[in-house]
Formats: structure tokens, C-alpha cells, sequence
């Protein structure tokens, strides 16, 4: 999205917000709170559960007890945070899960962890676990697993309502599931009376980013470019990212060939009509119609994006030379229109510099 038009999403979200906010306080304090369904636990609620279950989990002892008064001291804390604190406090694996979650380095995970499947655990520690540990896959941008974790509990199960349906919103975005991401923010918006407005406006910026994709468009081939160089950060180079890869290959190859198929419809119905022998304008109406096919000819090529040299390319874009890549890219994207000699220059351009920030 160019950064105009992200200038009046920003705008238009905040108008909407701002919107809310002023009806809002047109409300008495009963009509506010009967809005919503999914009300969050207050601090001291909260602390009840949380004592209940670290007395539950064998943690009785006095420094048990100081560690948890210590936590719950820090009023400006977050509520969820103070919550999986203490399941840190109770349970060492539940310890080793968060930092694991949250760290910046290291492998991301590949699947959800069993302690969060344990159904002998409550599910007071499952759900709000889950939450804490997805939000800090989330700012990995551990999309896949994150919506895993969420998936297996409900918002009405944890003491953050609002947060569950923000990052699952969130991490749906993120994998292009439009209908999903849009349920999980009507209920954050129409259901969690004490959301946050952060999490309102944000909400509102992809609901109105979804607002405007349309098919298989240039810009769902962009999104799923975004989505290959994610995963391949995260060193998830396998059958799934290969096989997003082949679809956008096959895309780019779809929409070449309706451009051909334009410029040649344009060509006929204007035979004849341009002087001198001059060729008539192609699809994006300047000049004559970019050359297709990297076997060479007068225009007349099939289209076709060659896929097998495109995956091999990205497999061994790591590996090549500087001079190398120039060289291949050259090549690749000779006699592609601008608009996608550009999307795939910007994807092998991410390449490299993921390939780069690796230790």
C-alpha cells in the first residue's frame, strides 16, 4: 500500500475510533458495559485465580508467596503479563515456554507445545499461557503456530478477551485469511467493552487494509511474496513455502499472459490504423508490447514466466555472487512488463538482504 493511501487509512481509522469514542460518552456506564460480552476479570478477580492456582500447583511455601505479592504489587503491569508471571512462578516448563516464545533468536517452533495440549492442566493455566506465549510469537512474526495456540482456547476463557482477539486478528491477517481476521475483529470491537484503543485503531487499519483486496490481484501477489520472505527468515524453506511459491509463480504467469492476450486483441482492431508502420500501444498504453518470451522474437512470445528457473533461482539466490544474482536477475525479468519485473526484483531484493542478516 503506497504511503498516501496509508495516510488515509491512518485518517479514516482514527476518524472511526474517534467516532466511537464520542458516542461513547454520550452513554451512561451501564449502557456501556452491557454492550459487550466478553468484559475482562478486574486486577483483583485476576490475582484471586492466579493465587488459587499457584496454591493448587504445590507453591505454598513463603518465598513462594513473596515472589507472587511482588508481582501482583506492579499495578502498571498488564494484567495477562502478571498472570503468566505467575504460571512462570508455579511451573518451570512454563517458564522455559514463555522465554522461548518471546526470544528474538533461536529456531521458532514448529508446531504447538504439549504442555499447552495437556488436558490435565486447568484452563486457567492452558488458556492464559497460550495467550502470553502466542503474543510473543506473534512479534516474531510466528504467524502459522501463534493462531495454533489461540485456536485451541476461547477469549472467554482468559483474563485478556481483548488481547486473544487482537492477535488472532492479527496473525489471520498475516496469512491472507480474510472472513476469519473480519469475525475475530467484529467480536473485538463489538464485544470487549474495555479493549484497548490501540488495539482499535489497528483493528480498524486491517480491516480496512482487507477492505480493498480484490482476487489474485498484484497486490495478493505482493502479500504472498511477504508471506515467502517471512518464512523463509523464520529458515522454513520447505514443501509449504514452495508450494506459495508455485502459486505466485503460476499467478505471475495468469496475469502475462491476459496482458499478451490484451495487447494482441488491441492489435488487431487497430491494423493498419497507426502510420508508417508503427506499432499500436500496448496494455499499459505506451510504446509497443514488451517482449514475453526469453527465447526472443517480435513480440509474438507465449508469455510464459519460466517456473522452474524462478524456483531455482530463489533456492540458490543465497549462495550466489553478488555478480551472479545481477546476472540471473537480468535475465529472469528481461521481457516481463514493469509492473512485475518490479514485484520480483522487490522479492529477490528481500532475499538477499535476509540472506545477509543471518549470522
Amino acid at each position: 500500500m503506497r504511503r498516501s493511501s496509508w495516510t488515509w487509512v491512518v485518517a479514516l481509522a482514527v476518524l472511526l475510533v474517534g467516532v466511537g469514542l464520542a458516542g461513547a460518552d454520550n452513554k451512561s456506564p451501564k449502557e456501556i458495559l452491557s454492550f459487550g460480552t466478553l468484559k475482562a476479570p478486574s486486577a483483583d478477580e485476576a490475582r484471586g485465580q492466579a493465587l488459587d492456582w499457584l496454591k493448587a500447583a504445590g507453591k505454598t511455601d513463603e518465598a513462594s508467596q513473596k515472589a507472587f505479592d511482588a508481582i501482583w504489587a506492579d499495578a502498571e503491569r498488564p494484567v495477562l503479563d502478571r498472570v503468566a508471571q505467575t504460571l512462570a512462578l508455579g511451573n518451570p516448563e512454563a517458564a522455559k515456554l514463555l522465554s522461548d516464545g518471546h526470544a528474538s533468536a533461536g529456531p521458532a517452533p514448529t508446531a504447538a507445545p504439549d504442555l499447552l495440549k495437556d488436558m490435565k492442566q486447568p484452563i486457567f493455566f492452558r488458556a492464559n499461557l497460550g495467550l502470553a506465549y502466542a503474543k510473543g510469537l506473534c512479534k516474531r512474526r510466528v504467524y502459522e503456530e501463534a493462531l495454533d495456540v489461540l485456536k485451541a482456547a476461547r477469549p472467554e476463557q482468559v483474563v485478556d478477551p481483548a488481547s486473544y482477539l487482537f492477535h488472532r486478528a492479527v496473525a489471520e491477517h498475516a496469512l491472507m485469511m480474510k472472513d476469519d481476521a473480519n469475525r475475530s475483529i467484529a467480536r473485538l470491537l463489538d464485544e470487549t467493552p474495555d479493549c484497548p484503543e490501540r488495539y482499535k485503531l489497528v483493528a480498524s487499519l486491517i480491516a480496512l487494509d482487507m477492505q480493498s483486496w480484490r482476487g489474485k490481484d498484484l497486490g495478493w501477489i505482493a502479500r504472498k511474496m511477504d508471506n515467502i520472505e517471512r518464512r523463509l527468515e523464520l529458515s522454513r524453506g520447505g514443501p509449504q513455502t514452495q508450494k506459495i511459491q508455485k502459486e505466485v509463480v503460476a499467478r505471475l504467469d495468469e496475469l502475462i499472459k491476459q496482458i499478451e492476450n490484451q495487447a494482441k486483441g488491441s492489435s488487431q482492431a487497430n491494423a493498419g490504423a497507426c502510420p508508417n508502420g508503427a506499432q499500436p500501444g500496448n496494455a499499459f498504453g505506451q510504446g509497443p508490447m514488451p517482449q514475453l518470451d526469453s527465447m526472443g522474437g517480435k513480440n509474438s512470445g507465449p508469455g510464459k514466466v519460466d517456473q522452474k528457473k524462478l524456483e531455482g533461482l530463489a533456492k540458490q539466490w543465497g549462495q550466489l555472487q553478488p555478480k551472479e544474482r545481477a546476472q540471473a536477475m537480468q535475465e529472469l525479468v528481461r521481457d516481463m512488463p514493469p509492473e512485475y519485473r518490479e514485484l520480483i526484483e522487490t522479492y529477490f531484493r528481500k532475499l538477499a538482504q535476509s540472506e545477509a542478516s543471518k549470522p
